[in-house]
């Protein structure tokens, strides 16, 4: 049976690359495990009068670049071991852009779509105030990720600002632009991944005008996907969310499908086109696949019936180790979900330094710095897999990245006598 955990799933890929490149066993001991965690129990009084109580956590995975950098989820289905999978990938996420930050995240079980306005409020607020010595613009900025939005963070910004006695907007980044955001922020994470499906169809000879597209989730990452996808001339013919997906060979239009999301609650309810899974749409027959939901979508019980020439992992930590050597093995070019969906990390950061520094860029200024970081990192990875590869060693993107990032973390501890 396959290991799901997505824990064990980030350490197996840590360990590869620590295998390939002959990573320092003290470096290795250090990045095995989370530097810090704190669990946290936040009561919440529920319209009806009843008092519940939520537990939250937040992970520090590793630090010596920068303050750690990372997201809040909301979710049922939230454990410790997802967060800090996340953390790790931030760690990565961070080092393979080169930005001056570390990995953290952080994540509250609750089921945030049948909670009340005033309660996810007093939530979030209650999280903040739950969590407050370990957060901080230069300790560990969070940001918005699943079932969180730019409102959420606005009260965790009002809330530590109120804490601390000053406004601090450089506190939380993904607020919204009226509270001292960035332009940009909203698009940052499809929009980066579109830098990257440009570069890697070019890579395998994929022409983007025509091309297929399937997209795993139609929430702000997959929606924003879909847009952007179809302004390179790509046809976007299947699409799905948590309760199933449509399929049509012509291609599906956007504003009858988003209207229908609104309306209904669901991409399933979309009128031309075929009803299918999530399963069939993951295996159907198209250029490009774009996972942009959750984790352990792509797996050996699936891999080798993935169709596409290319699978852009928009979501974090949508293929497993094992699924990521058959995709390869059969040709199926796999971008990793830690360079795809930078994007988002990338404008948070260009949010802090805003924050910082008292400015506010133009959405231009923004989008020009986001290509030009995104870009750089792509480079970085196909260098090392192109230079592993002349050495006789074939690797997958995935492990080229990973040891980019591990390599610029080991080199930060050792620089700061860690080990």
């Amino acid at each position: 049976m396959e290991d799901l955990n997505p824990f064990n799933i980030a350490r197996r890929q840590l360990d590869k690359a620590a295998e390939i490149m002959n990573l320092e066993k003290g470096a290795y001991e250090i990045l095995k495990e989370p530097m810090e965690t704190i669990i946290v129990n936040i009561p919440v009084k529920m319209h009806d009068g009843s008092i519940k109580v939520f537990q939250g956590f937040r992970v520090h995975y590793n630090t010596a670049r920068g303050p750690g950098k990372g997201g809040i989820r909301y979710h049922p289905q939230e454990s410790l071991d997802t967060v800090k999978a996340l953390a790790a990938w931030m760690t990565w996420k961070t080092s393979l852009a080169d930005l001056p930050l570390g990995g953290a995240k952080g994540g509250i079980i609750c089921d945030p779509k049948s909670m009340t306005n005033e309660e996810l409020e007093t939530l979030s607020r209650g999280y903040i105030r739950a969590i407050r010595s370990f957060i901080g613009p230069k300790i560990d900025i969070p940001a918005p990720d699943v079932y969180t939005n730019p409102q959420i963070m606005a009260w965790m910004y009002d809330e530590y600002s109120k804490l601390v006695g000053y406004n601090e907007p450089a506190v939380i980044t993904g607020k919204p632009v009226e509270a001292n955001g960035s332009e940009g922020r909203y698009d940052s994470t499809a929009l980066g991944g579109m830098y990257i499906l440009e570069e890697s169809a070019k890579l395998i000879g994929i022409n983007l005008k025509g091309a297929k597209v399937a997209i795993q989730g139609f929430g702000n990452a997959g929606s924003f996907a879909f847009k952007l996808a179809t302004s390179l001339g790509a046809k976007v013919v299947a699409v799905s969310d948590s309760k199933g997906g449509i399929y049509n060979e012509e291609g599906l239009d956007f504003e009858k499908l988003n209207e229908t999301k609104s309306q209904k609650g669901s991409v399933v309810d979309y009128e031309k086109g075929e009803k299918i899974t999530n399963e069939q749409l993951l295996e159907s027959d198209v250029d490009v696949l774009i996972p942009a939901a959750l984790e352990n979508q792509i797996t050996t019980e699936n891999a080798d019936k993935i169709k596409a020439k290319l699978v852009l992992e928009l979501a974090n930590g949508p293929t497993t180790p094992e699924a990521d050597e058959i995709l390869f093995e059969k040709g199926v070019l796999t971008m990793p979900d830690f360079l795809v969906n930078s994007g988002g990390v990338i404008v948070s950061y260009f949010e802090w330094v805003q924050n910082l520094s008292g400015t506010h860029w133009s959405e231009e200024e923004v989008y020009n710095k986001l290509k030009e970081v995104m870009l750089r990192s792509y480079k970085s990875m196909i260098d090392t897999q192109n230079t592993y590869k002349e050495k006789g060693i074939k690797i997958t993107p995935r492990t080229a990245a990973y040891i980019v990032a591990v390599d610029r973390v080991a080199k930060a501890m050792k620089a700061r006598g860690w080990y």
